[in-house]
């Protein structure tokens, strides 16, 4: 009696034994056939990080270069580094929207320009993410945190933005859509300094630039 117990105990670990090889034999060519997909890590500064040479070479005429990461933000923020006016330079150089397509010529519209408001808000004491906010809203703006503390902030932004708007209300009235982030503040971008400072932060971390990145296909 107790031979047949052994006996049947030996083939039911026998069977199982077999179903887990079975079952292991399976899954590893069913694996093999299927393998899972890849993980890309894509970098989302890439595409401007490629006018980085170019950016540092404009901010060297005015002895900048420390900016330079400042200004791939900045181009990030505006366009991902895609266009023909990477930098959205065209309004600050005094033309309509868009008129540059040259990305050679955005950067240095847009260095120039930065340039500028930095010099300004430095003579007028403000903190730098008032500069920063005054590459989106202009030179008034240095002058109305200058005059409300020399601090920047959101609530300033839109402030400042409020009186623009009342000033030309049919101009910045964010294309009547009420449902736009910005309305009724639809001169500028109030959130602009925040999101300018949150690319330098995320560039620290982002894949580094390499040889083959640092020159757009075709450009210059």
């Amino acid at each position: 009696m107790k031979k047949r117990r052994k006996r049947k105990t030996w083939k039911t670990f026998f069977v199982l034994f077999l179903l887990f090889c079975g079952l292991a034999w399976f899954q590893s060519h069913f694996q093999k056939q299927n393998p899972p997909p890849l993980v890309k890590i894509t970098d989302p500064f890439r595409e401007a990080k490629k006018y980085q040479p170019y950016i540092q070479a404009e901010l060297a005429k005015y002895q900048l270069e420390e900016h330079t990461a400042v200004l791939i933000a900045l181009m990030q923020q505006e366009s991902h580094g895609l266009g023909g006016d990477p930098m959205q330079a065209s309004e600050s150089a005094g033309l309509a929207r868009n008129t540059i397509t040259d990305p050679k010529q955005s950067i240095q519209a847009g260095v120039k320009h930065f340039q500028r408001v930095l010099s300004y808000g430095t003579q007028k004491g403000v903190d730098f993410p008032t500069i920063i906010q005054a590459y989106n809203m202009g030179a008034g703006y240095i002058d109305y945190v200058a005059q409300h503390g020399g601090k920047h902030s959101e609530k300033l932004a839109k402030e400042f933005s409020l009186l623009q708007v009342k000033q030309k209300p049919t101009l910045y009235n964010c294309g009547g859509d009420k449902n736009n982030f910005r309305y009724p503040y639809c001169y500028g971008d109030f959130t602009y300094s925040t999101k300018v400072n949150k690319n330098i932060q995320l560039l620290v971390d982002s894949v580094p630039v390499t040889n083959s990145e640092k020159t757009p296909s075709g450009s210059f």
